[in-house]
């Protein structure tokens, strides 16, 4: 889908980690805008970014960012989950007006399967079901134009919650989790596709958390 989207506009990655992203769409877009509020990610974007003289990184706090351009792509990459309702809903009405006609704004978000789960403490998130971001979206004025799973992060996610269940119910001297770890990696592996299907077909959640992106385009009069 990027690759149908004008390749003489702009991208704007919010939240751009290390630059994985806006690499990428520096071979995509005339230009790209990154923006991390994080110091050492920052540095880290602009440093894989320095080959790109059209891509600009920015050190800022991605709610407090002006944007001064219209974007053909406007990337969100697991960040709308760091966010309450309230700013996730003032940011994205920020950005809707700015999609150039055609311009997409793409979101990348770990999701639940039914409601909103809030996770307090040291590692906070806000994980939400994808009705219930169809209806944040909705409230901005975006329409959802393709929602996907992101498979790899799932498998990802299988393993992890089958590890942390093996230590769970298994006593530490004979949990040997590195051995564990790589039968549960190459399990999922070598069983993609037909091992995603399992929990479904035996009426199981699992595992808790997924993965999806969504398309949006701004709904215009």
């Amino acid at each position: 889908m990027i690759r149908k989207l004008d390749r003489g506009g702009t991208a704007l990655d919010l939240g751009c980690g290390v630059g994985y992203w806006a690499e990428y769409f520096a071979r995509h877009f005339a230009k790209v805008v990154a923006v991390e509020a994080s110091l050492p990610l920052y540095e880290a974007t602009r440093q894989r970014c320095a080959p790109y003289p059209h891509v600009a990184a920015i050190h800022g706090d991605v709610l407090a960012f002006e944007p001064e351009d219209c974007y053909e792509l406007v990337f969100l990459g697991g960040m709308l989950m760091y966010l309450n309702e309230n700013d996730v809903v003032s940011l994205l009405q920020k950005l809707a007006p700015l999609l150039d006609i055609g311009g997409i704004i793409l979101c990348r978000e770990t999701t639940v399967r039914n409601g909103t789960v809030t996770r307090q403490g040291e590692y906070q998130a806000v994980y939400r079901s994808v009705s219930a971001y169809r209806g944040v979206f909705q409230q901005c004025g975006l329409s959802v134009a393709h929602v996907e799973t992101n498979v790899p992060y799932v498998l990802m996610q299988m393993g992890c919650e089958l590890v942390k269940k093996w230590k769970a119910i298994v006593p530490r001297r004979v949990q040997f989790i590195d051995i564990v770890g790589r039968l549960s990696y190459w399990a999922i592996r070598l069983g993609n596709p037909w091992i995603a299907r399992v929990p479904v077909m035996l009426g199981r959640a699992f595992p808790e958390l997924t993965n999806h992106f969504f398309v949006l385009q701004a709904d215009r009069c």
